[in-house]
């Protein structure tokens, strides 16, 4: 089981990256628009940088939906492989089953 903690922070920047997603994405588009004058980027670059540095989706971490646990989650099913493979013995997940050959 991951810290209460680590799993409150990442919880944090979830919620953090969804309130500045709109802000971002106009800043984001006036810096790719090639007919932008330049002020107009350089002024768009300070404001992107000046957000909290949470509020970039790409500082999420991907967790176990049930330990928390933040390496090895499959994104498909959203567990750790060690409770991914718990639910598949159990038959919990459909159309999966244990490999032998």
């Amino acid at each position: 089981m991951a810290k209460t903690s680590m799993i409150e922070r990442d919880r944090k920047r979830t919620l953090t990256a969804k309130r500045y997603a709109a802000k971002r994405a106009t800043l984001k588009a006036v810096i790719n628009d090639r007919s932008a004058d330049p002020e107009q980027v350089d002024a768009a670059l300070l404001a992107l940088q000046k957000l909290p540095r949470d509020a970039s989706p790409t500082r999420q971490q991907r967790r176990c939906r049930i330990t928390g646990r933040p390496h090895s989650v499959y994104r498909k099913f959203g567990l750790g492989r060690n409770k991914l493979r718990e639910a598949v013995m159990r038959g919990d997940v459909p159309g999966v089953v244990k490999a032998s050959w």
